[in-house]
């Protein structure tokens, strides 16, 4: 009896100690899981060539870039433009003057409550800080591995169709939407840039892109041609800025470089990528109202749109240009999207505050 008795407990110790071994090993490996999790998600994100690992499946998202003075004064435009997505196929961030906070008191619009960017600098027009705030903008965004088209617009921007038929268009294909043409027009190209940027890889278009990640990345990365541009690529100073710095000796000899004009498309026609980009905005800008005899409304800066000026008429003028003409170039482009004719743009500037609520109340945007 006594050596059955043995047998027994001998028996059940051996299942003791196999059953905490299993416990044991279990045990280490969901450590080893959490301890990996953990070091992923606070991983400094030092290369954004090399996003971490995502461990759920997400919907790719397109990241709207908002480069702003101070508040977003059409704020209330995109409040109804986000509001009618349901499945969060965006992300937004916001470039404002340093220390300038998006709170309950400076917006209403739940999507842009601190969506501001914590690095920002002071822009001024004319200048490199405008490619240096678009870097940092892009750079935030980046740290989402979901978001993979990145639009910069600006605080007087507004969205002519809903977000829907906006995510498809962007979507349908894998190309950047960059408006570049060649440009070697005197007075822009600074000798002074070679060899660092040759003239024959010298672009100009608009600073409001829509890039894909690849493209995203390449500007992040660029600490080559970003310092040429700071130090060579200056606005020719005109009568309504001199009282703010000395008189010009000399004007004729002052290069007219627009900084946010060339950048993008100069880089990446270095980086020999143009074969991968659309290349037209899908931001329209009128630079002359016709027959205006309002000469604040004519000359250096786009067209602003007032009151009066927001129409049905106008938002269905702009909804049904189907081409571009680029006289320099000789060339017109045909929109299309999906394979198919499609408008050209997606948005549209400047729009002041009443005017844009003026065309919220028709609904005439976003739908």
């Amino acid at each position: 009896m006594m050596k059955r008795r043995t047998t027994s407990f001998q028996i059940r110790s051996s299942h003791n100690h196999k059953w905490k071994r299993r416990l044991f090993f279990v045990i280490l490996l969901c450590l080893c899981i959490v301890s990996f999790v953990l070091l992923e998600i606070n991983r400094p994100t030092i290369n954004l060539l090399m996003p971490f690992p995502n461990f759920f499946a997400q919907k790719p998202k397109i990241a709207f870039l908002f480069i702003a003075r101070n508040r977003l004064p059409l704020d209330f435009v995109w409040d109804s433009f986000f509001r009618g997505d349901k499945d969060i196929r965006f992300s937004v961030f916001v470039h404002s003057r340093p220390g300038f906070l998006f709170n309950k008191a400076t917006t209403k619009s739940l999507y842009f409550l601190n969506r501001q960017v914590n690095d920002s600098v002071q822009v001024d027009w004319g200048e490199a800080s405008m490619i240096q705030a678009e870097r940092i903008l892009l750079k935030s965004a980046l740290v989402d591995p979901a978001n993979e088209r990145f639009i910069f617009l600006s605080d007087s921007c507004v969205p002519l169709y809903n977000l829907s038929y906006t995510y498809d268009y962007i979507m349908s294909t894998s190309t950047s939407f960059v408006d570049s043409f060649s440009d070697s027009k005197d007075g822009r190209y600074n000798p002074k840039m070679q060899p660092v940027i040759p003239v024959t890889n010298w672009r100009k278009g608009s600073q409001w892109v829509i890039l894909n990640r690849k493209h995203a990345e390449i500007i992040v990365k660029d600490e080559t041609v970003f310092p040429v541009f700071q130090q060579h690529c200056k606005r020719k100073s005109l009568p309504e800025f001199w009282r703010h710095q000395p008189f010009p000796v000399d004007t004729s000899k002052e290069h007219n470089c627009i900084p946010d004009e060339h950048y993008v498309q100069t880089l990446l026609a270095l980086e020999g990528l143009e074969g991968e980009i659309t290349r037209r905005s899908l931001t329209h800008t009128a630079w002359d109202l016709p027959a205006s005899k309002d000469h604040e409304r004519r000359g250096w800066h786009p067209v602003t749109y007032k009151f009066s000026d927001a129409t049905s008429e106008l938002i269905l003028s702009i909804k049904d240009i189907d081409n571009i003409y680029y006289e320099t170039e000789n060339r017109r482009e045909w929109c299309s999207s999906k394979g198919k004719p499609s408008p050209c743009f997606l948005f549209a500037r400047k729009f002041t505050r009443p005017a844009a609520l003026r065309l919220l109340n028709l609904s005439l945007l976003g739908s």
